[in-house]
Parts: C-alpha cells; sequence; structure tokens
C-alpha cells in the first residue's frame, strides 16, 4: 500500500519509544540549532507531531522529526505527539526529501510577516533584553528580525507598490534615514517617481547611498554582446615618412583577447532549491542573500 493511501494513528508516545533511523539523510545537526530548538520545546512543547514507523519489538522508527526528537530529549520531555504511518524504505526517503525542500507542511513566512509576527511578540516583555532571552537570540538578532515591521509609511507604500524589490531593501533604506534623512528621502521620492513597472533592489539603494548625488541609476538594456572573435589588423604604426617611431609600443587593443562567454558561477538549480528552503523567490537575488547572511550569522551565534 502507497504511503498516502495508508492509515494514520495520532498518539502521545514515550520518547523512549522511538529509535532513529541509521540511513536517515539528516547525518549533521548543528547543536547550537538544536539548543534554539530545545529551548522552544522548553517553552511550547513540541508543536509539530513527529512522524514515525512501527519497527520490531512494539518499538517505532523515526521517519520524519529527528531533529525534534532529539531537541526534546535535550529540553527533558518524556512524551511527544507523533503520527504513526506504515512506510517502506523509499518512502521514508522521499518524504524526507520533500519535506526539507519546502514541499513539505512547512514554508518559511515572508520576511515582513515573520517580522511582525516577532514583534508581535516582542511586545508582550518589557524589555527588549527579556524578549530577546524569550527566543533564545542575543537583542540584536530580535532588532534585526523585527526592523521589517517598523518600517516608515513611505518605506511600506514603496513596498507595496512593488518598487522596492524585496524586504531587505526596505530595510536598508530605513538605516539610511536614521543616518542621513535628507539623502534618505531624496533616494524614496526619486523611487516614488519611477515609472509603473520599474523597481529597485538593495544594491540599487546601496549604490545610491555611496553616489554623492544620491542618483537611483536607472538600468538601461545593454545591448547583445557580439561573441564572434573580431579579426585582428595590423597597426600602423609608421609616421608619414614611413618611418616607426622609437618609442611606439604594440596596441593594446589590436591584440586584446576576444571578450569572454561570461557564464554564472552559481548553479541555477541549487539557487532554486535554496529560495525553496527559506520560503522566497528565486529571482530576489537580495532577499535570497540576505536571508542566507542572516541564517549563517544565527548559526554562528552573532544575531
Amino acid at each position: 500500500m502507497a504511503f498516502k493511501d495508508s492509515t494514520s494513528q495520532f498518539v502521545i508516545m514515550d520518547l523512549e519509544s522511538i529509535d532513529p533511523d541509521p540511513s536517515h539523510v539528516r547525518q549533521n545537526i548543528n547543536e547550537e540549532a538544536l539548543t534554539g530548538l530545545s529551548s522552544a520545546i522548553q517553552k511550547l512543547g513540541v508543536i509539530h507531531p513527529l512522524l514515525v514507523r512501527p519497527s520490531d519489538n512494539g518499538r517505532y522508527q523515526i521517519v520524519v522529526g529527528e531533529r525534534r526528537r532529539l531537541a526534546a530529549l535535550q529540553a527533558g520531555e518524556t512524551k511527544v505527539p507523533v503520527v504513526i504511518r506504515s512506510v517502506t524504505d523509499e518512502e521514508a526517503l522521499e518524504i524526507r526529501v520533500f519535506e526539507n525542500i519546502g514541499l513539505g507542511v512547512r514554508s518559511a513566512l515572508e520576511p515582513r510577516d515573520m517580522a511582525n509576527a516577532i514583534q508581535a511578540i516582542s511586545e508582550r516583555f518589557s524589555t527588549q533584553d527579556e524578549a530577546a532571552q524569550y527566543f533564545g537570540r542575543s537583542p540584536a538578532w530580535l532588532a534585526q528580525a523585527t526592523a521589517a515591521a517598523n518600517l516608515s509609511a513611505k518605506v511600506t507604500a514603496l513596498l507595496d507598490s512593488g518598487k522596492i524589490t524585496s524586504t531587505s531593501a526596505a530595510v536598508q533604506l530605513e538605516k539610511i534615514a536614521k543616518k542621513d534623512e535628507a539623502k534618505a528621502e531624496a533616494i524614496i521620492e526619486q523611487i516614488a517617481q519611477l515609472p509603473e513597472g520599474e523597481k529597485v533592489s538593495k544594491k540599487d539603494v546601496d549604490n545610491a547611498v555611496s553616489d554623492e548625488g544620491s542618483q537611483i541609476k536607472r538600468k538601461a538594456e545593454a545591448p547583445e554582446p557580439d561573441l564572434a572573435e573580431p579579426e585582428e589588423k595590423p597597426v600602423d604604426q609608421t609616421d608619414a615618412m614611413g618611418r616607426k617611431p622609437a618609442d611606439a609600443k604594440p596596441s593594446a587593443i589590436a591584440h586584446a583577447p576576444p571578450p569572454a562567454v561570461v557564464s554564472s558561477r552559481i548553479s541555477p538549480s541549487k539557487v532554486k532549491l535554496v529560495a525553496n528552503l527559506l520560503g522566497l523567490s528565486e529571482e530576489d537575488e537580495d532577499a535570497l542573500l540576505a536571508k542566507l547572511i542572516d541564517e549563517f550569522l544565527v548559526l554562528k551565534g552573532q544575531l
């Protein structure tokens, strides 16, 4: 019987009855991230049930939820919610892959939605330090995580209209406004006046900040490159009398190699996979980069 046709049973099960799967695809688990999950389980318990399958001697084997199982043990839990399903080895592998490439039950919230949610929770506490401690993170992380929930009306309008491509670009504008309000206002005004359909990225905003005139550069369509190898022509370096100057040097242009075809160093399939994992659009490279940087800093304990 296929997995989708098998019956399921929901129970609260003793953790001691669940064994890990030696062939589980998740072989490397970040200890810091596991500690954060354990802290969350101590406060709320296990939110998503583990998926297990019957094993030998009345025991069960984990299919999905190995991190939750380990974090629950670390948190001192003795019982966890589980769903029992009959699963073959081949199906178990497929389920784990689809679950973790963003095609399972979980999908990351859009950055602004997540920021608003974290902001709402942090407002329950009297100080930022207490709120950060509740999440098991630093105050710096909390400030970064809620930045998109505290955008000005003008920047929010640009984000809602699509003239700013990502939340990270909007947050960057807010940071500029705190340092140089006049420059930020000039950039915001330029973006607001862009024709419908034109938009700017975080890179455009950064470039405008570094530009002395704070100008948002409009992208001109680049002509198609001529990839044909140019014919090399001799360079006439003689004067009117047919004499070659003593200091004449070979022309750099004449001996320049043909333009190389520039190809991306990053596989598009990898970009798409990362975008699915983060719940973001593969087209929004700025948002992808910003999210990856945040995730990396969190893993290293810097946020």
